[in-house]
């Protein structure tokens, strides 16, 4: 299947030649007060993608995927981190409902959500100003290969972190900076859309960038199972060094799979004039003049960024605390948490291939409210009906996997169709600010929401809340005509 759609998507773009536009101009996205045409990145594609840059970049996905599914969500944190391993030894050997050793687990939880709390502050002060520098410069290439190699080094860091007490604070820390290197990727990766896509493939462009990340943390955890189904191939597991060598394994595949979107995809150079070059303390000022031009000009862009920096950190939650929730609150153990993984990615990599084609034929604002409306009902059955049993995680959180991934990848869709010529990084700069896997506003709910009731699953009701605020500001978001076949009109 993932073999099919990337042929639809790349056949789309070599064929993508937009030949209808020759006898009547796009309708493009208009400045908000003046009713004035305003040129966006997607205008500057009008010659065909090559399919194997399609490929490539959307292999990139692929290649980071294993730090989402394997660290950040379902092994990692979730079977290691946040576990009674990380207990002092005397509230370890308690029973598992005892009230010491509950209390204990909710702390490590609370804990780990404090640092990618703090992950998610750096992102926002980060990531607007260095996706603003890399547009200028004419380095978003450049940008996304630092970014990831230092991605790669977190992941391979997480060999140090020992299964003792005192490695907790390392252990958190290393995924907390890691989830920073891959949002900052990111900034750079997302900007790129434009460059393999056209107005009429950017959704099922970007929904199989999405669809092929999935699928590839079906692989990377079916590995993992194979790992534990072995005894780990023999390995001690004294300090928690299975983990330890997954986390390596992660960073090794993130090094074979990124190779093609460095070998094959070009980078762009600068697109505007720009002037003098401004230090980086200064590129602030420059950023709060960019965003007055930009809510100026594009007024419901900047107003997409508000909504969506509040939702997708409900979605980041999802995936940051989904696998805790399922060890912590409802029970599963080890293959069970691996199993539901696997089914998660399934759910999740078909829905969001599938959600290309509604994007381009609905266009991508009707995919985003459907799917938010699909998480809010899905995430609170889940709270509700948590003393059920664990057939409710099953149904509820595969429910949840069925709409994130649509709800992200038109998201993306969305500003790429809206983004000012050349502004592209520095509009997915401050689209990151409460990015993809852990912002600041979910983590700090679920600790609050935990701190305050002193169980678990009081936490699925602070991420609830956030995807449900989103979207009743997304339902105030105006947006023009970004349907494929308005375009072609």
């Amino acid at each position: 299947m993932t073999q099919n759609s990337g042929g639809a998507a790349g056949g789309s773009a070599d064929n993508a030649t937009d030949s209808g536009d020759a006898t009547a101009p796009p309708r493009m996205p208009v400045a908000a007060n003046t009713g004035a045409a305003l040129a966006v990145g997607l205008d500057l594609q009008v010659a065909p993608v090559p399919a194997r840059q399609v490929r490539s970049w959307a292999l990139w996905d692929w290649a980071t995927q294993p730090y989402n599914s394997v660290i950040l969500t379902f092994i990692f944190t979730a079977l290691y981190l946040t576990t009674d391993v990380f207990l002092p030894a005397d509230v370890a050997s308690l029973p598992d409902d005892a009230p010491a050793k509950v209390a204990g687990l909710a702390d490590l939880a609370s804990g780990f959500g404090f640092a990618i709390f703090l992950a998610g502050l750096v992102i926002l002060v980060l990531a607007p100003v260095l996706g603003q520098r890399a547009d200028r410069a004419g380095s978003r290439k450049a940008g996304l290969l630092l970014y990831t190699i230092l991605l790669v080094a977190s992941m391979g860091a997480l060999f140090f972190v020992q299964g003792q007490p005192s490695y907790f604070v390392l252990g958190a820390a290393l995924v907390a900076i890691g989830s920073v290197f891959s949002e900052l990727a990111g900034v750079n990766y997302n900007a790129m859309l434009v460059q393999v896509s056209t107005k009429k493939t950017i959704g099922r462009v970007s929904g199989l960038g999405w669809g092929l990340g999935y699928i590839g943390g079906i692989v990377a955890l079916v590995l993992v199972v194979v790992a534990y189904s072995a005894d780990w191939f023999g390995l001690p597991q004294e300090d928690g060094l299975p983990f330890r060598i997954v986390a390596v394994g992660c960073a090794i595949w993130t090094i074979i799979f990124a190779i093609p979107i460095f070998v094959f995809v070009p980078e762009l150079p600068a697109v505007r004039s720009v002037g003098p070059k401004v230090g980086f303390f200064a590129s602030y000022a420059v950023l709060v003049k960019d965003i007055a031009q930009l809510y100026r000009e594009s007024r419901h862009t900047f107003w997409f960024l508000v909504a969506s920096a509040v939702y997708r950190d409900g979605l980041a939650g999802v995936f940051a605390f989904g696998a805790i929730i399922a060890s912590g609150t409802f029970g599963f153990k080890f293959l069970e948490v691996v199993a539901f993984g696997i089914a998660a990615n399934l759910v999740a990599g078909v829905s969001t291939i599938i959600s290309g084609r509604f994007d381009d034929r609905f266009g991508p604002r009707a995919v985003i409210l459907f799917s938010l409306v699909g998480l809010v009902v899905a995430g609170t059955g889940v709270f509700a009906l948590h003393d059920a049993g664990k057939i409710v995680f099953w149904i509820g959180g595969l429910a949840l996997c069925l709409f994130v991934g649509p709800a992200q990848t038109a998201s993306r869709s969305l500003l790429a169709r809206v983004s000012p010529t050349g502004r592209e990084g520095e509009i997915f700069g401050l689209y990151a600010t409460t990015g993809r896997a852990a912002s600041f506003i979910s983590p700090g709910l679920w600790s609050l929401f935990i701190a305050i009731a002193g169980a678990q699953y009081w936490g699925i009701l602070g991420i609830v809340l956030v995807v449900a605020v989103g979207l009743v500001l997304m339902l105030f978001v105006k947006l023009p005509d970004l349907r494929a076949q308005a375009v072609a009109e």
